[in-house]
Order: structure tokens, then sequence, then C-alpha cells
């Protein structure tokens, strides 16, 4: 079975067509939404900590990501659901050829990776540098490169609705 035809079958699905025909769609977009910026708003804050500018500046980073990644992955949790029902509803018709999800798609994986390199490296000689006002260069690059790709991933999500 090809992707398309899995695209199609869920757009097709009652679940599929629940969405799509009622007004909870609406519904689940502005959910959605609030899930965007609760998880690019908190782990902007842990950036910017990373990069030694902001409010928190002057915080040990171990307490900032302690107070902020459980609400960053909340706010994945609401983005992974809603995004599933808007894909569900939308799969064949809307994203399937729509280059701007792909994009979206392939960045969040790219965002990902960063998450996994930075943990895997300089994230674990946390103890060092955890109340340095400059951090490592590797937690800096992986903090630029994270910015730059969240913000990247709300361009290509909102590119959606336009091609």
């Amino acid at each position: 079975m090809s992707l398309l035809a899995i695209c199609q079958w869920l757009e097709h699905s009652a679940l599929g067509m629940g969405i799509r025909d009622s007004n909870w769609f609406y519904f689940i977009e502005c959910i959605h939404v609030f899930g965007i910026v609760l998880m690019v708003g908190t782990v902007s804050m842990v950036d910017l900590r990373l990069l030694g500018i902001g409010i928190l500046r002057r915080q040990p980073v171990s307490e900032v990501t302690a107070q902020y990644v459980p609400w960053t992955w909340t706010g994945f949790g609401i983005l992974a659901v809603t995004g599933s029902f808007l894909l569900i509803s939308e799969a064949a018709t809307k994203l399937y050829c729509s280059p701007s999800f792909w994009i979206k798609m392939s960045l969040i994986f790219l965002a990902g990776v960063n998450i996994g390199i930075f943990h895997l490296t300089v994230y674990r000689r946390l103890g060092e540098w955890d109340n340095a006002e400059v951090t490592p260069r590797g937690a800096r690059a992986a903090a630029w490169i994270s910015l730059c790709i969240w913000a990247a991933v709300v361009f290509a999500g909102r590119g959606i609705a336009y091609y």
C-alpha cells in the first residue's frame, strides 16, 4: 500500500471525516497553536539561557531545564495529539501534496537530531559548566540551531495553509 493510499484511507475514515466536517476542526487547530506556543516558548527560554542572554542568564542551566523541560514535553504531547487529528482529517487532499508539510516534518526530525546530539555530547558534562555565564561552544551552537529550526517549523506550519 502506497503512502498516498494510506493518507486517503485516513482522510476517508470515520474519524477523519468526523473531524473535518465538524466544529472540532477549529478547536483542534486552536489547541495545536497553544501547543506550539507552549513548546516553542519553553524551548526558546532554555536556548536563550544556553546563549547567555535573556532573563534567566544568571540561573544555572540545570535549574532552567528542570523548570522548563516538563512544560516542553507537555507542549510536545499536545502537538502530537492535535497534529495527529489534523493529519487524519486532511492527510491526502491537503498534507500529502503540501511541500510546507514535508518541510515541517523534516525540520521537526532535524530538531530531534539536534536535541539528541546535544544530550549525547556537551550536556553530559553539564556539571562542569552549569553555572557558567558563557556556555561551551557546542551548547551555544545547539541553541542557535534549535532556535532557527523551531522558527522555521512555525513558518512551514503556517505555509501549509497557503502552499
